[in-house]
């Protein structure tokens, strides 16, 4: 089994999502389906602009909560 990671997504109307997974490319594509979240469903398509590997779910949990607490210009800066 793979690691976790916490990622940001651009949507197409350019907002940011961030979220968790233990699959890249598996959620990427339920994203880009809508099937992955109500969210980036009504905002696709979504592209991949960031990510990073965390140790185990937990922590990739903490990682995206300290992510969404980030003002959008410092999200914008992680994402580069």
């Amino acid at each position: 089994m793979s690691g976790w990671y916490c990622y940001i997504l651009e949507c197409v109307d350019g907002t940011l999502y961030t979220g968790i997974t233990n699959d890249l490319e598996k959620r990427l594509a339920a994203h880009n389906s809508g099937t992955a979240s109500k969210y980036t469903r009504s905002r696709l398509p979504v592209r991949m602009v960031f990510s990073e590997t965390q140790a185990d779910r937990a922590s990739a949990s903490r990682r995206e909560i300290e992510i969404k607490r980030l003002p959008r210009a410092e999200k914008l800066r992680m994402v580069g």
